[in-house]
């Protein structure tokens, strides 16, 4: 009874552990199954959010590769047929591709993150016109700021830049060896052979400081920033000149004298040309010339025709036989400055009297009380004088002064300024999108 009883009980228990057995390999083989089913979902979301940030980081990276040569093709900066742009671990490739007819560049950035490639294209062609990267330019004669004058935007100087404590913001460059930047307030970088009395809320480039604060790095002993040409050639300036005269030209009366409404242009004035009066508006359709002075005053509005869509207008004033004590401009009184109204159109006056660079004293355009609006203003040999409370985009001269609260207020846009007719003025954008 004994030995029948004990071979009984471990039958029962060997049935028992076997169905424990194949109970957990059930559970375990269950388990398995649901752990699949559910991580599987898991790492394919996984996988789709990694592809999707590299695909991200890819295109960042294109585009801000492709953003970097356009800029650099756009202001005449050094650039090579292929840039190569690294960070942290994506990388892009930029080649620069040019016709040989047409002169468009073709750029294409392909960006590599992890295998996940994303390519950016721009095309690139040339604009007629010219350039203006500064928010001023000056030529050897410098600049000079007084009272509560104002810049915000950039600085080129051939000369000196001597302030009064004045408020500038921007890069500031005083270019050569006798460069010079004396007693101003700058929210930004300074590069000058000499630096004095100043506080720099940037770097400073120089060989010699003195008397300055400067809370960004100092880099004495820096190499002087080279000198550089204005932006617009003489013979830039020969062909708007030629342009307007093949619209007409106007000899009597003289002084040429406009106190009403009118359309004005493509024309040329051989004479002294004023426009004055109260609260009309005088419509320029195309570049004018005037052989001798311009004065306009007393609240006139000088507006681009909306006809010439993006295109801007020059004024000139130019006596090829007196350029010493003629060929001044005088803007006073409230007068107004419109472009087109379809964006990035300018009205530009131009002084073509050189007295300041050969030794004399007039000014070859002076503009003060209010002025304001899409104006542009040019002197390569001359003088300009900014004074009470006027608003320009951008001024460009041999020697240019701001007085009391004259402002200086860049608008990037200048680097594409179109013109009706004449040399490239850099390149603008024809298409930008994504080519992959």
């Amino acid at each position: 009874m004994y030995t029948l009883f004990s071979k009984k009980n471990s039958e029962i228990n060997m049935q028992s552990g076997a169905a424990l057995i194949t109970a957990v390999i059930f559970f375990v083989a269950l388990t398995s199954i649901v752990a699949t089913g559910i991580s599987g979902p898991v790492v394919r979301d996984i996988r789709i959010i990694e592809s999707a940030e590299n695909s991200r980081k890819s295109f960042s990276v294109s585009e801000s590769a492709i953003e970097d040569v356009a800029y650099r093709l756009k202001t005449g900066k050094t650039v090579s047929d292929v840039e190569v742009l690294t960070i942290a671990s994506t990388t892009a490739t930029t080649t620069i591709a040019t016709d040989p007819i047409s002169g468009e560049k073709q750029l294409v950035s392909v960006g590599d993150s992890n295998r996940a490639v994303r390519t950016t294209s721009i095309a690139l062609i040339t604009g007629s016109g010219t350039s203006f990267n500064y928010g001023v330019q000056t030529g050897e004669g410098g600049l000079e700021l007084q009272n509560s004058a104002t810049i915000l935007g950039n600085v080129h100087s051939s000369g000196p830049i001597v302030g009064t404590g004045n408020t500038m913001v921007g890069t500031l460059i005083s270019a050569g060896p006798e460069g010079l930047v004396e007693d101003l307030y700058v929210i930004g970088d300074v590069h000058a052979h000499t630096i004095k009395d100043s506080i720099i809320f940037g770097d400073a480039y120089y060989q010699t400081i003195t008397n300055t604060f400067v809370s960004g790095e100092e880099f004495s002993g820096s190499d002087d920033q080279a000198t550089s040409t204005l932006p617009i050639s003489d013979a830039q300036i020969d062909e708007w000149e030629a342009e307007a005269e093949a619209g007409g030209i106007i000899s009597t009366p003289c002084p040429y004298k406009i106190e009403d409404a009118t359309t004005l242009g493509p024309i040329k004035i051989i004479c002294d040309l004023e426009i004055s009066g109260n609260n009309y508006e005088v419509t320029l359709e195309g570049h004018v010339w005037v052989t001798g002075d311009i004065i306009i005053k007393n609240s006139p509005t000088i507006k681009v025709a909306d006809s010439l869509g993006a295109t801007s207008v020059a004024i000139i004033a130019d006596n090829p036989s007196d350029r010493l004590d003629s060929s001044m401009i005088k803007i006073d009184n409230s007068v107004e400055f419109e472009g087109s109204g379809s964006g990035g159109s300018y009205v530009l006056v131009i002084s073509e009297n050189e007295s300041i660079s050969t030794g004399g004293s007039n000014t070859a355009v002076d503009i003060s009380n209010s002025t304001d609006g899409d104006l542009l203003v040019y002197s390569a040999r001359g003088e300009i004088l900014l004074q009470n409370s006027i608003g320009l985009a951008e001024v460009t001269g041999y020697k240019v002064r701001l007085k009391n609260s004259a402002t200086i207020t860049y608008e990037s846009g200048l680097v594409n300024l179109l013109f009706t007719s004449g040399p490239s003025g850099g390149f603008v954008i024809k298409s930008w999108g994504e080519a992959e």
